[in-house]
């Protein structure tokens, strides 16, 4: 007997029936926002990731040495895979350039709620507009598929801030800092105890004390007093671009979902600019149900032209957790139109039958097992069959079919030769 292995899932088709539902409204509204989808590889060049953050990265990669010599990993996130699609055709590419990609991603890290070593997000994309407007579209579509899923605004929250106001603060202080490390100290405060984010403060440069007031500065999420006390024009800047966002957002009809939160860092060096997070607002979803933002010179870093981006990728673990925390998760449970039964010698006008209602689009089954009227009967019981069609050796002596309606229990014979007839979608009521 074989295991499965440790951070990898086995969904069965219950569970695959909410998920693709889940999936399909999400897909259908970026459909709806413009957003085209594309296909991506499992894997790439591990120096992806190594170039930008070092070695040290593949320990958190599936990464090996195939069998030509290369190195290389099964992809951990789409955003260098997407930016290394646009410098390949930039100059062909219309720009806005709106894409959407639905895929599973890897990661060897340590399992948790929410999070699994093989995980399915959708990454959603924005290349070629610096304009407040493309970052509130982002935060539009992630606010409609949520609804759509039937979430409510009490249900999540946006939570919304800007890398240069960060780095802006960070940059007024007289010391050697390191920036990055110190945002990413910011990404994790919710995390850790309050001593430990400050050491990781005092760990990037900062002393104790610009740590106290830098922690509560941002924990505040004054941007006024932000800007007072940076007096920089990067974090003016950054302030009115946040702004402008908001107030983009606002026109959007998704302002009432969004809070300014600057302890909202995002971990990836790649963010440039707006950054942001949707989390459970009840809290009982203890992970990020999805996050984004700008990242502008990424395009420019992989030997393309400068080209702004911003995106966002939901995870779809921690969705469903939100989703069933909720009470909105879908049915688990799979769903089938029409089960024509066979019994007898009736194959050639069941397969007929069953031929017919498949054409006009139906989720149709019928029997390939030679099984008795009963084992038939309860299998599309099983399959939850809203009909089924009983094709019997009596029934077509006498030139009909049975009708049978699996909720209420009703049956009705119909003319054979007038099954399914010229109805889109005939029913045991039809022929009553």
């Amino acid at each position: 007997m074989y295991d499965r292995i440790k951070g990898f899932r086995d969904v069965y088709p219950d569970e695959m029936a909410a998920r693709r539902r889940t999936i399909d409204t999400i897909e259908e509204t970026a459909r709806q926002y413009g957003f085209r989808e594309i296909e991506t590889p499992a894997l790439e060049r591990a120096a992806m990731w190594t170039d930008k953050s070092g070695d040290d990265i593949v320990d958190e990669l599936y990464a090996f040495e195939d069998q030509g010599g290369r190195h290389v990993t099964l992809t951990p996130e789409l955003t260098p895979t997407v930016a290394r699609m646009v410098v390949a055709k930039q100059q062909e590419l219309s720009k806005p350039i709106k894409w959407f990609s639905t895929r599973p991603f890897w990661r060897y890290e340590q399992v948790q709620q929410g999070r699994q070593r093989e995980f399915y997000q959708t990454n959603v994309d924005i290349f070629g507009s610096s304009e407040p407007e493309a970052d509130a579209e982002i935060l539009a579509w992630a606010a409609d598929a949520m609804t759509g899923l039937g979430l409510e605004s009490a249900d999540f929250d946006f939570r919304i801030s800007h890398r240069d106001i960060l780095g802006g603060v960070l940059e007024t202080y007289d010391a050697d800092i390191d920036t990055e490390a110190a945002i990413r100290a910011v990404d994790k405060s919710d995390k850790i105890s309050q001593a430990e984010y400050h050491d990781l403060l005092v760990g990037a440069g900062l002393t104790v004390e610009q740590a106290e007031v830098f922690d509560d500065l941002i924990a505040a999420g004054d941007l006024e007093a932000i800007e007072e006390f940076a007096g920089t024009e990067r974090v003016t800047e950054a302030v009115e671009n946040l702004q402008n966002v908001l107030e983009a957002a606002e026109d959007f009809g998704v302002r009432e979902y969004c809070t300014i939160s600057l302890e909202t860092a995002r971990g990836l060096d790649y963010y440039t600019g707006i950054v942001f997070e949707c989390f459970d607002s009840a809290g009982e979803v203890s992970r990020s149900i999805f996050g984004g933002g700008r990242y502008d010179d990424l395009i420019e870093q992989f030997g393309g032209q400068p080209t702004p981006a911003v995106g966002v990728a939901p995870g779809h673990a921690t969705l469903s957790l939100l989703l069933q925390r909720a009470d909105v998760w879908p049915e688990e449970a799979v769903r089938t139109d029409y089960y024509v039964l066979q019994v007898g010698d009736t194959r050639s006008e069941a397969a007929r039958i069953t031929r017919a209602l498949r054409e006009r689009g139906h989720v149709v089954e019928t029997d390939i097992a030679g099984r008795s009227f009963g084992a038939q009967l309860n299998y599309a019981d099983s399959i939850n069959a809203e009909t089924t069609v009983i094709v019997g050796e009596q029934d077509l002596a006498n030139d009909e079919v049975t009708i049978k309606d699996m909720d209420s229990g009703d049956q009705v014979q119909a003319p054979v030769d007038e099954f399914p007839g010229d109805a889109e979608r005939p029913t045991a009521e039809d022929f009553s």
